[in-house]
């Protein structure tokens, strides 16, 4: 008897864990998501999309979005003051310099109107911030 309760034993510890992963699979993938009550919805994985590694961003975009950040943070000579020690830095960069500047003045001015964001215009990457002040305006 103990040798037949054994290999019940043993079966049902190697089928339980199987069962229970499947049909607590099927439970979530019949749950309506969304909070949608027509219908049965199932939940689908897609692969198409998995195998395909994030796109990198490029450091200038990097740099970019960290500085417009810093702008609605603080101010927008604290960003151009950020901008030129990168740029010196890292010498790479300062081709995308301008448009940065840009990008940073016509921020300024939706955060704080043509006439403030001009006070903050600095030399930086040849004026390009106050050009962008004047292209928001």
């Amino acid at each position: 008897m103990t040798h037949t309760a054994r290999r019940i034993g043993r079966s049902l510890a190697l089928v339980l864990p199987v069962v229970l992963v499947l049909s607590g699979t099927l439970a979530v993938s019949a749950v309506p998501w969304a909070g949608q009550a027509q219908g049965t919805q199932m939940l689908t994985a897609s692969s198409a999309d998995v195998s395909t590694p994030a796109k990198s961003r490029a450091p200038q975009d990097i740099l970019r979005d960290r500085l417009l950040a810093e702008l609605q943070q603080k101010d927008p000579g604290t960003a151009l003051t950020h901008l030129q020690r990168e740029v010196e830095a890292r010498p790479s960069l300062a081709r995308h310099c301008m448009d940065i500047a840009r990008a940073l003045g016509r921020a300024a001015v939706k955060q704080y109107g043509p006439t403030r964001a001009q006070s903050f215009s600095r030399p930086v990457c040849d004026t390009s911030f106050a050009t962008g002040v004047m292209a928001a305006s």
